[in-house]
């Protein structure tokens, strides 16, 4: 017996030391993952977001939060299947020699040395550990529902961003094309006034556009350094690494993918943050019972097996080796302790309920409400599109009047003015696009 109980821990030990030999190798594994990212990223949007998925840790710990919920159930299951438990004691006496008085003369017995083993197996079982189970269950979903969550939440920041990366770009190079165009008139107008053709006044001028164009082109560079680095952020990918997004712009934000999300039937039982309500008023209800075990009983079985050894002559065995013991303990009174809090619980449940069936209604208005904001969005993205448009056409048109002297430097500079303003209001009509469609999609768990 002996032999056997040294092997069991024998093996324990060796499972122990397996399982945190598997932790240091995911944890070293994961730390070559980080330092093996290539140089140069090639990625489309879809691409993009697996790829945060599969990198970000906030989600990778989000993950960890669903595998320890499993773990907690598999507690309280176990607290309720056999706990073993096994015992070796040894006991020397030095020597010592017990006296005692038999037949009216004293005599001496020897008190050997003794070595006592025993195993208890032991068994519980009440309807709270039953419910309690059940509770884990609800929490195992509620902890997926929440990772499904930070799931879509990170597919929508990456969306934005990449958009945001990819409208700066845009912007910036027709901010480039403008440039060259109005450099060229300051070459042309410069020329005119060292031939005395024209006055230096008309090249200080265009020289202020060419400042105020640079200074644009500046800004958004560096507005794209931002939301590159944001985008590497989401992606966890080191800041040395070079992103090439390999989408385009009119590809993201397509009239088809708009129509499409506009077109889709609304199920409140999609929503995540509905799904999420009902799970806990599934555990508000589950607690209902969990206090009313209270007043149930606990039944348990005990088995114990206990061995001795002496080594030396004499000894008494006085406890028998073998014994079973089963209990049944059952509540009688807590002065109110139970009830009170059965109806504590059933409180908790009447208030989820309230709760789930509020927002079932708000979910509706908030679906037409999101609805509406990107409806509004697209719109004004198209009217902004089209503005771009026609400011481009109105300052290429100014240019080429102005070198042909057809238009004066009001005339440039308000077409030059009108295509600044009309870029950066095309930008945040596509940002606000693209917030309206991530909202949408979130809201809708697509």
């Amino acid at each position: 017996m002996k032999k056997k109980l040294l092997f069991i821990i024998s093996v324990l030990a060796m499972s122990t030391a397996v399982m945190a030999e598997d932790h240091v190798m995911a944890a070293t594994k994961s730390a070559k993952e980080q330092t093996n990212v290539p140089k140069t990223l090639n990625l489309s949007l879809q691409e993009a977001q697996d790829y945060a998925i599969k990198q970000n840790r906030s989600l990778k710990n989000a993950s960890l939060a669903v595998q320890e919920a499993y773990a907690a159930r598999w507690q309280t299951i176990a607290a309720m299947l056999p706990q073993v438990d096994g015992s070796y004691s040894y006991s020397n006496y030095l020597g010592y020699s017990a006296s005692m008085s038999m037949m009216g003369r004293d005599v001496k017995i020897d008190m050997p040395n003794v070595g006592a083993f025993g195993v208890t197996a032991t068994v519980g079982i009440n309807g709270q550990g039953i419910v309690g189970a059940l509770l884990n269950n609800i929490a195992i979903d509620m902890k997926k529902i929440s990772l499904e969550q930070s799931e879509s939440q990170l597919r929508g920041s990456v969306m934005s961003s990449y958009v945001s990366v990819l409208a700066l770009q845009s912007i910036t190079n027709l901010l480039d094309s403008s440039l060259m165009n109005i450099q060229d008139l300051e070459a042309m107008t410069q020329h005119a006034v060292d031939a005395g053709a024209a006055e230096q006044t008309s090249a200080d001028q265009i020289r202020v556009r060419v400042n105020t164009l640079k200074n644009s082109i500046n800004v958004q560079k560096r507005s794209i350094e931002l939301a590159t680095n944001s985008l590497k952020v989401l992606l966890d990918v080191p800041v040395e690494t070079e992103l090439v997004l390999t989408e385009d712009i009119n590809t993201v934000l397509s009239p088809e993918r708009v129509i499409n999300l506009l077109s889709e039937n609304f199920a409140v039982e999609n929503n995540l943050n509905y799904q999420l309500l009902k799970k806990q008023t599934d555990l508000a209800k589950t607690n209902v019972h969990m206090a009313g075990w209270a007043y149930g009983p606990t039944v348990s079985l005990a088995y114990n097996f206990s061995d001795q050894h002496y080594y030396g002559e004499g000894g008494m065995r006085m406890t028998p080796p073998n014994t079973v013991q089963v209990s049944v303990r059952m509540p009688l009174w807590s002065s109110g302790k139970r009830a009170a809090g059965v109806v504590e619980k059933k409180i908790a449940y009447e208030e989820a309920k309230n709760t789930l069936s509020e927002m079932t209604d708000n979910l509706a208005i908030q679906y037409r409400q999101l609805c509406f904001n990107l409806t509004n969005a697209y719109e004004t993205y198209l009217n902004e599109k089209e503005n771009i448009d026609v400011a481009q056409r109105v300052f290429a048109s100014a240019t080429n009047k102005y070198k042909y002297g057809a238009s004066s430097n009001m005339e440039l500079t308000n077409a030059s003015n009108d295509l600044i303003n009309a870029q950066s209001s095309y930008v945040q009509a596509m940002l606000s696009l693209v917030n309206a469609q991530v909202e949408l999609e979130d809201f809708l768990n697509n």
